[in-house]
Protein backbone atom coordinates (compact mmCIF):
# COMPACT_ATOMS: atom_id res chain seq x y z
CA UNK A 1 0.00 0.00 0.00
CA UNK A 2 1.36 3.26 -0.97
CA UNK A 3 1.69 6.11 1.72
CA UNK A 4 1.15 10.15 1.00
CA UNK A 5 4.54 11.57 1.60
CA UNK A 6 4.84 13.27 4.93
CA UNK A 7 3.68 16.96 4.92
CA UNK A 8 6.38 19.76 5.30
CA UNK A 9 6.41 20.63 9.29
CA UNK A 10 5.16 23.61 10.95
CA UNK A 11 8.14 24.51 12.21
CA UNK A 12 10.10 23.99 8.78
CA UNK A 13 7.42 25.65 6.82
CA UNK A 14 7.91 28.94 9.52
CA UNK A 15 11.22 29.26 9.33
CA UNK A 16 10.92 28.59 5.33
CA UNK A 17 8.83 31.70 5.17
CA UNK A 18 10.62 33.77 7.75
CA UNK A 19 14.22 32.92 5.48
CA UNK A 20 12.19 33.93 2.52
CA UNK A 21 11.28 37.51 3.66
CA UNK A 22 14.22 38.24 4.98
CA UNK A 23 16.40 37.68 2.16
CA UNK A 24 13.97 39.22 0.40
CA UNK A 25 13.79 42.43 2.30
CA UNK A 26 17.42 42.60 2.63
CA UNK A 27 18.14 42.19 -0.80
CA UNK A 28 15.60 45.08 -1.34
CA UNK A 29 17.19 47.95 0.62
CA UNK A 30 20.94 46.27 -0.21
CA UNK A 31 19.93 46.73 -3.68
CA UNK A 32 18.42 50.11 -3.59
CA UNK A 33 21.43 51.18 -1.51
CA UNK A 34 23.62 49.98 -4.21
CA UNK A 35 21.63 52.07 -7.16
CA UNK A 36 21.98 54.96 -5.12
CA UNK A 37 25.79 54.68 -5.24
CA UNK A 38 25.29 53.71 -8.99
CA UNK A 39 25.91 50.46 -8.84
CA UNK A 40 23.86 47.46 -10.17
CA UNK A 41 21.51 45.96 -7.38
CA UNK A 42 23.31 43.26 -7.95
CA UNK A 43 25.60 44.08 -5.92
CA UNK A 44 23.49 44.61 -3.13
CA UNK A 45 21.49 41.60 -3.50
CA UNK A 46 24.80 39.43 -3.54
CA UNK A 47 25.90 41.60 -0.47
CA UNK A 48 22.37 40.39 1.49
CA UNK A 49 23.64 36.92 2.17
CA UNK A 50 27.01 37.99 4.18
CA UNK A 51 24.71 40.12 6.00
CA UNK A 52 22.06 37.55 7.01
CA UNK A 53 24.76 34.38 7.10
CA UNK A 54 25.77 35.20 10.82
CA UNK A 55 22.23 35.38 11.93
CA UNK A 56 22.01 31.35 13.07
CA UNK A 57 19.02 31.64 14.65
CA UNK A 58 17.33 32.17 11.35
CA UNK A 59 20.21 30.41 9.55
CA UNK A 60 20.80 27.33 11.50
CA UNK A 61 23.30 25.16 9.83
CA UNK A 62 20.73 22.69 8.85
CA UNK A 63 21.24 21.43 5.06
CA UNK A 64 17.78 20.42 4.98
CA UNK A 65 16.46 23.60 5.76
CA UNK A 66 18.66 25.82 3.85
CA UNK A 67 17.81 23.21 0.38
CA UNK A 68 14.40 24.69 0.90
CA UNK A 69 15.34 28.29 0.43
CA UNK A 70 18.08 26.86 -2.13
CA UNK A 71 15.49 25.13 -4.14
CA UNK A 72 13.45 28.34 -4.71
CA UNK A 73 16.78 30.36 -5.70
CA UNK A 74 18.04 27.55 -8.81
CA UNK A 75 14.23 27.85 -10.34
CA UNK A 76 15.17 31.86 -10.22
CA UNK A 77 18.84 31.76 -11.84
CA UNK A 78 16.98 29.07 -14.45
CA UNK A 79 14.64 31.17 -15.50
CA UNK A 80 17.00 34.61 -15.53
CA UNK A 81 19.47 32.63 -17.55
CA UNK A 82 16.60 31.17 -19.89
CA UNK A 83 15.42 34.71 -20.17
CA UNK A 84 19.17 36.08 -21.25
CA UNK A 85 19.23 33.74 -24.03
CA UNK A 86 15.99 34.41 -25.03
CA UNK A 87 17.09 38.12 -25.36
CA UNK A 88 20.27 37.28 -27.45
CA UNK A 89 20.05 38.13 -31.16
CA UNK A 90 21.18 35.34 -33.33
CA UNK A 91 21.60 37.10 -36.18
CA UNK A 92 24.36 39.12 -34.27
CA UNK A 93 26.03 35.56 -33.56
CA UNK A 94 26.28 34.29 -36.55
CA UNK A 95 27.58 37.49 -38.12
CA UNK A 96 29.99 37.90 -35.73
CA UNK A 97 31.66 33.95 -35.04
CA UNK A 98 34.75 35.34 -35.68
CA UNK A 99 34.76 37.54 -32.80
CA UNK A 100 33.19 35.86 -30.62
CA UNK A 101 35.31 32.90 -31.14
CA UNK A 102 38.92 35.17 -30.17
CA UNK A 103 36.94 36.39 -27.44
CA UNK A 104 36.34 32.95 -26.03
CA UNK A 105 39.65 31.62 -27.20
CA UNK A 106 41.59 34.53 -24.64
CA UNK A 107 39.54 34.96 -22.03
CA UNK A 108 39.58 31.21 -21.17
CA UNK A 109 44.15 30.41 -21.86
CA UNK A 110 45.00 33.71 -20.37
CA UNK A 111 43.39 33.32 -16.66
CA UNK A 112 43.67 29.82 -16.78
CA UNK A 113 47.73 30.07 -17.27
CA UNK A 114 47.93 32.56 -14.59
CA UNK A 115 45.40 31.00 -12.20
CA UNK A 116 47.26 27.25 -12.74
CA UNK A 117 51.25 29.16 -12.13
CA UNK A 118 49.52 31.02 -9.12
CA UNK A 119 48.53 27.34 -7.94
CA UNK A 120 51.75 26.42 -8.43
CA UNK A 121 54.13 29.16 -6.55
CA UNK A 122 51.40 28.57 -3.15
CA UNK A 123 53.39 27.01 -0.50
CA UNK A 124 52.29 23.85 0.78
CA UNK A 125 51.12 25.18 4.62
CA UNK A 126 48.17 27.17 2.66
CA UNK A 127 47.17 24.83 -0.59
CA UNK A 128 46.77 21.94 1.95
CA UNK A 129 47.77 17.88 1.58
CA UNK A 130 45.80 18.15 -2.35
CA UNK A 131 48.51 17.45 -5.11
CA UNK A 132 50.22 20.30 -6.34
CA UNK A 133 49.10 19.80 -9.81
CA UNK A 134 45.43 18.71 -9.41
CA UNK A 135 45.42 22.20 -7.24
CA UNK A 136 46.96 24.09 -9.75
CA UNK A 137 44.78 23.01 -12.65
CA UNK A 138 41.81 23.18 -10.54
CA UNK A 139 42.66 26.87 -9.31
CA UNK A 140 43.25 27.72 -12.76
CA UNK A 141 40.05 26.63 -13.68
CA UNK A 142 38.22 28.69 -10.66
CA UNK A 143 40.06 31.73 -12.57
CA UNK A 144 38.82 30.87 -16.26
CA UNK A 145 35.00 30.91 -15.81
CA UNK A 146 32.78 33.56 -16.18
CA UNK A 147 29.29 33.43 -14.37
CA UNK A 148 26.38 33.91 -16.88
CA UNK A 149 23.69 34.91 -14.32
CA UNK A 150 25.82 37.39 -12.59
CA UNK A 151 26.68 39.10 -15.93
CA UNK A 152 22.79 38.92 -17.74
CA UNK A 153 21.67 40.83 -13.92
CA UNK A 154 24.77 43.41 -14.23
CA UNK A 155 23.77 43.98 -18.09
CA UNK A 156 19.46 43.69 -17.09
CA UNK A 157 20.62 46.10 -14.30
CA UNK A 158 23.09 48.49 -16.40
CA UNK A 159 20.08 48.36 -19.06
CA UNK A 160 23.19 47.13 -21.62
CA UNK A 161 21.31 43.95 -22.64
CA UNK A 162 20.72 44.86 -26.11
CA UNK A 163 24.09 46.52 -26.56
CA UNK A 164 26.42 44.62 -29.07
CA UNK A 165 28.84 44.20 -26.46
CA UNK A 166 25.76 42.78 -23.95
CA UNK A 167 25.08 40.25 -26.71
CA UNK A 168 29.28 39.22 -27.22
CA UNK A 169 30.01 39.23 -23.23
CA UNK A 170 26.98 36.77 -22.89
CA UNK A 171 27.60 34.74 -26.04
CA UNK A 172 31.78 34.38 -24.98
CA UNK A 173 30.85 33.99 -21.37
CA UNK A 174 28.67 31.09 -22.00
CA UNK A 175 31.43 29.87 -24.09
CA UNK A 176 34.00 29.95 -21.36
CA UNK A 177 31.56 28.41 -18.73
CA UNK A 178 31.14 25.53 -21.30
CA UNK A 179 34.61 25.02 -21.52
CA UNK A 180 34.70 25.58 -18.02
CA UNK A 181 32.56 22.46 -16.97
CA UNK A 182 34.39 19.69 -19.05
CA UNK A 183 37.51 21.42 -17.01
CA UNK A 184 36.27 20.88 -14.12
CA UNK A 185 35.30 16.92 -14.95
CA UNK A 186 38.79 16.47 -16.19
CA UNK A 187 40.47 18.04 -12.84
CA UNK A 188 37.84 16.10 -11.00
CA UNK A 189 38.87 12.96 -12.63
CA UNK A 190 42.49 13.43 -11.52
CA UNK A 191 41.58 14.44 -7.94
CA UNK A 192 39.66 10.56 -7.54
CA UNK A 193 40.63 8.21 -9.91
CA UNK A 194 43.27 9.60 -12.45
CA UNK A 195 42.09 11.53 -15.69
CA UNK A 196 39.84 8.91 -17.85
CA UNK A 197 40.08 9.09 -21.72
CA UNK A 198 36.52 7.43 -21.58
CA UNK A 199 34.97 10.25 -19.41
CA UNK A 200 36.24 13.28 -20.52
CA UNK A 201 35.44 11.66 -23.94
CA UNK A 202 31.58 11.19 -22.83
CA UNK A 203 31.17 14.99 -21.41
CA UNK A 204 32.15 16.06 -24.85
CA UNK A 205 29.83 13.62 -26.54
CA UNK A 206 27.03 14.67 -24.25
CA UNK A 207 27.61 18.31 -24.42
CA UNK A 208 28.30 18.07 -28.67
CA UNK A 209 24.43 15.61 -28.22
CA UNK A 210 22.91 18.75 -26.33
CA UNK A 211 23.53 21.31 -29.36
CA UNK A 212 22.69 18.55 -32.34
CA UNK A 213 19.53 17.51 -30.62
CA UNK A 214 18.44 21.23 -29.55
CA UNK A 215 18.91 22.35 -33.74
CA UNK A 216 17.66 19.40 -34.97
CA UNK A 217 14.47 18.68 -32.68
CA UNK A 218 14.06 20.99 -29.75
CA UNK A 219 14.15 24.32 -32.53
CA UNK A 220 11.20 22.99 -34.06
CA UNK A 221 9.24 21.85 -31.14
CA UNK A 222 9.97 25.39 -29.32
CA UNK A 223 8.25 27.16 -32.55
CA UNK A 224 5.47 24.89 -32.61
CA UNK A 225 4.61 25.60 -29.19
CA UNK A 226 4.71 29.43 -29.34
CA UNK A 227 3.15 29.25 -32.40
CA UNK A 228 0.23 27.62 -30.22
CA UNK A 229 0.49 29.50 -27.37
CA UNK A 230 0.48 32.88 -29.34
CA UNK A 231 -3.09 31.79 -30.55
CA UNK A 232 -4.51 32.17 -27.33
CA UNK A 233 -5.72 35.73 -26.12
CA UNK A 234 -4.53 36.02 -22.71
CA UNK A 235 -0.46 35.84 -21.64
CA UNK A 236 -0.23 32.71 -19.60
CA UNK A 237 0.34 29.98 -21.97
CA UNK A 238 3.00 31.88 -23.79
CA UNK A 239 4.61 32.16 -20.20
CA UNK A 240 3.77 28.62 -19.16
CA UNK A 241 5.43 27.21 -22.16
CA UNK A 242 8.57 29.54 -21.72
CA UNK A 243 9.13 28.29 -18.05
CA UNK A 244 8.53 25.03 -18.70
CA UNK A 245 10.96 24.42 -22.05
CA UNK A 246 13.64 26.45 -19.49
CA UNK A 247 12.99 23.63 -16.58
CA UNK A 248 12.81 20.61 -19.08
CA UNK A 249 16.23 21.59 -21.18
CA UNK A 250 18.08 22.25 -17.57
CA UNK A 251 17.22 18.70 -16.38
CA UNK A 252 18.10 17.32 -19.64
CA UNK A 253 21.60 18.59 -19.25
CA UNK A 254 21.57 18.15 -15.47
CA UNK A 255 20.99 14.15 -16.29
CA UNK A 256 23.81 13.89 -18.95
CA UNK A 257 25.69 15.32 -16.01
CA UNK A 258 26.35 18.58 -16.62
CA UNK A 259 25.80 22.20 -15.29
CA UNK A 260 21.24 22.98 -15.16
CA UNK A 261 22.25 26.56 -16.26
CA UNK A 262 23.94 25.65 -19.44
CA UNK A 263 20.51 23.43 -20.26
CA UNK A 264 18.33 26.80 -19.28
CA UNK A 265 20.75 29.00 -21.79
CA UNK A 266 19.98 26.57 -24.54
CA UNK A 267 16.47 26.58 -24.08
CA UNK A 268 16.59 30.42 -24.00
CA UNK A 269 18.34 30.23 -27.70
CA UNK A 270 15.57 28.01 -28.79
CA UNK A 271 13.20 30.78 -27.55
CA UNK A 272 14.88 33.93 -29.28
CA UNK A 273 14.60 31.49 -32.67
CA UNK A 274 10.74 31.08 -31.85
CA UNK A 275 10.46 34.84 -31.12
CA UNK A 276 7.67 35.14 -29.27
CA UNK A 277 5.87 38.32 -28.50
CA UNK A 278 8.16 39.97 -26.00
CA UNK A 279 5.19 41.92 -24.62
CA UNK A 280 3.57 38.55 -23.36
CA UNK A 281 6.71 37.84 -21.70
CA UNK A 282 6.93 41.22 -19.85
CA UNK A 283 4.84 39.56 -16.67
CA UNK A 284 7.34 36.67 -16.28
CA UNK A 285 10.43 39.16 -16.72
CA UNK A 286 9.26 40.93 -14.15
CA UNK A 287 8.74 38.14 -11.63
CA UNK A 288 12.15 36.82 -12.37
CA UNK A 289 13.84 39.91 -12.13
CA UNK A 290 12.44 41.61 -9.40
CA UNK A 291 11.94 38.24 -7.58
CA UNK A 292 13.53 35.08 -8.30
CA UNK A 293 16.87 36.49 -9.16
CA UNK A 294 17.53 38.69 -6.01
CA UNK A 295 16.71 35.94 -4.04
CA UNK A 296 19.13 33.90 -5.53
CA UNK A 297 21.85 36.42 -5.23
CA UNK A 298 21.36 36.74 -1.50
CA UNK A 299 21.37 32.58 -0.76
CA UNK A 300 24.78 33.01 -2.36
CA UNK A 301 26.43 35.40 0.25
CA UNK A 302 25.04 32.64 2.84
CA UNK A 303 27.25 30.31 2.14
CA UNK A 304 30.57 32.68 2.69
CA UNK A 305 32.81 32.30 6.26
CA UNK A 306 34.94 35.31 6.58
CA UNK A 307 36.13 34.29 9.60
CA UNK A 308 38.80 32.07 7.56
CA UNK A 309 40.50 35.09 6.19
CA UNK A 310 41.36 35.91 9.84
CA UNK A 311 45.34 34.67 9.39
CA UNK A 312 47.35 37.56 7.64
CA UNK A 313 48.93 35.48 5.42
CA UNK A 314 45.31 33.94 4.23
CA UNK A 315 44.15 37.87 3.52
CA UNK A 316 47.19 38.10 1.43
CA UNK A 317 46.42 35.07 -0.83
CA UNK A 318 42.91 36.64 -0.93
CA UNK A 319 44.54 39.79 -2.29
CA UNK A 320 46.50 38.27 -4.89
CA UNK A 321 44.00 35.53 -5.91
CA UNK A 322 41.08 38.61 -6.31
CA UNK A 323 44.10 40.58 -8.97
CA UNK A 324 45.33 37.49 -10.80
CA UNK A 325 41.39 36.93 -11.63
CA UNK A 326 40.13 40.34 -12.65
CA UNK A 327 43.70 40.72 -14.63
CA UNK A 328 43.61 37.42 -15.92
CA UNK A 329 39.97 37.38 -17.37
CA UNK A 330 40.12 41.43 -18.24
CA UNK A 331 43.50 40.88 -20.43
CA UNK A 332 42.36 37.76 -21.82
CA UNK A 333 38.81 39.40 -23.09
CA UNK A 334 40.75 42.77 -23.83
CA UNK A 335 42.99 41.16 -26.61
CA UNK A 336 40.11 38.95 -28.60
CA UNK A 337 38.11 42.25 -28.85
CA UNK A 338 41.67 44.21 -29.70
CA UNK A 339 42.34 41.00 -32.30
CA UNK A 340 38.65 41.43 -33.69
CA UNK A 341 39.60 45.38 -34.39
CA UNK A 342 37.04 46.50 -31.97
CA UNK A 343 38.19 50.15 -30.33
CA UNK A 344 39.85 50.43 -26.92
CA UNK A 345 36.70 51.07 -24.75
CA UNK A 346 34.95 48.21 -26.70
CA UNK A 347 37.55 45.99 -25.69
CA UNK A 348 37.62 47.56 -21.66
CA UNK A 349 33.78 47.21 -22.19
CA UNK A 350 34.40 43.74 -23.10
CA UNK A 351 37.16 42.88 -20.36
CA UNK A 352 34.98 44.45 -17.39
CA UNK A 353 31.77 42.44 -18.69
CA UNK A 354 33.34 39.07 -18.73
CA UNK A 355 34.83 39.70 -15.01
CA UNK A 356 31.85 38.58 -13.45
CA UNK A 357 32.64 34.95 -12.27
CA UNK A 358 29.12 34.83 -9.55
CA UNK A 359 27.86 31.25 -8.96
CA UNK A 360 29.93 29.33 -11.14
CA UNK A 361 33.63 30.22 -9.49
CA UNK A 362 31.00 29.03 -6.38
CA UNK A 363 30.23 25.68 -7.56
CA UNK A 364 33.84 25.10 -8.60
CA UNK A 365 34.82 26.17 -4.79
CA UNK A 366 32.57 23.54 -3.58
CA UNK A 367 33.67 20.50 -5.80
CA UNK A 368 36.86 21.45 -4.79
CA UNK A 369 36.05 21.40 -0.77
CA UNK A 370 34.06 18.30 -1.51
CA UNK A 371 37.42 16.26 -3.01
CA UNK A 372 39.28 17.76 -0.82
CA UNK A 373 41.21 20.08 -3.12
CA UNK A 374 40.82 23.18 -1.15
CA UNK A 375 40.68 23.75 1.90
CA UNK A 376 38.35 25.86 3.96
CA UNK A 377 40.00 29.01 3.85
CA UNK A 378 40.75 28.05 0.13
CA UNK A 379 37.30 27.83 -0.17
CA UNK A 380 36.35 30.98 1.13
CA UNK A 381 38.86 32.94 -0.66
CA UNK A 382 37.49 31.42 -4.15
CA UNK A 383 33.55 32.36 -3.19
CA UNK A 384 35.06 36.02 -2.19
CA UNK A 385 36.91 36.52 -5.39
CA UNK A 386 33.78 35.37 -6.94
CA UNK A 387 31.79 38.41 -5.05
CA UNK A 388 34.63 41.04 -5.77
CA UNK A 389 35.39 40.33 -9.43
CA UNK A 390 31.03 40.84 -9.95
CA UNK A 391 31.40 44.01 -7.90
CA UNK A 392 34.58 45.69 -9.74
CA UNK A 393 33.22 44.92 -13.00
CA UNK A 394 30.15 47.51 -13.26
CA UNK A 395 31.83 50.58 -12.51
CA UNK A 396 34.83 49.59 -15.71
CA UNK A 397 31.62 49.13 -17.55
CA UNK A 398 29.88 51.93 -17.01
CA UNK A 399 32.90 54.00 -17.47
CA UNK A 400 33.66 52.32 -20.59
CA UNK A 401 29.96 52.01 -22.41
CA UNK A 402 29.69 55.86 -21.54
CA UNK A 403 31.98 56.01 -24.62
CA UNK A 404 30.36 54.02 -27.53
CA UNK A 405 27.73 55.07 -29.09
CA UNK A 406 24.83 53.02 -29.52
CA UNK A 407 23.70 52.18 -32.97
CA UNK A 408 20.21 52.12 -34.66
CA UNK A 409 20.58 48.56 -34.78
CA UNK A 410 20.82 48.51 -31.02
CA UNK A 411 18.10 50.36 -30.60
CA UNK A 412 15.67 48.51 -32.99
CA UNK A 413 16.88 45.32 -30.76
CA UNK A 414 15.68 46.74 -27.69
CA UNK A 415 12.37 47.87 -29.04
CA UNK A 416 11.88 44.18 -31.01
CA UNK A 417 12.60 42.74 -27.07
CA UNK A 418 10.37 44.70 -25.29
CA UNK A 419 12.87 46.04 -23.12
CA UNK A 420 12.47 49.74 -21.45
CA UNK A 421 13.68 52.21 -23.16
CA UNK A 422 15.67 53.48 -19.93
CA UNK A 423 18.98 55.24 -19.11
CA UNK A 424 21.59 53.95 -21.15
CA UNK A 425 23.79 52.77 -18.30
CA UNK A 426 22.66 53.11 -14.59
Amino acid sequence: MNHPPPALGAGPLLLFLLQLGALLVVALLLGRAAAALRMPTVVGELAAGLVLGPLGLLFPPDAGQFHLVDAVAQVGVLLLVGLTGAHLDLRLIRRQGATIARLSVFGLVIPLAMGVAAGLMLPVPIRGPADSTVFALFLGVAMCVSAIPVIAKTLHDMNLLHRDIGQLTLTAGMVDDAFGWLMLSVVSGMATLGVRAGAVAASVAALAGVLLLAAVAGRPLVRAAFWLTGKCQDDSPTIIATVVIVLLSAAGTHALGMEPVLGAFVAGLLISAAAPDPARLAPLRTVVLGLLAPLYFATVGLRMDLGALARPEMFWVAVVMVVVAFAGKFLGAFLGAWTSRMNRWEALALGAGMNARGVVQVIVASVGLRLSVLTVELYTIIILVAMITSVLAPPVLRLAMARVEQTAEERARRTAQGLAPAREVS
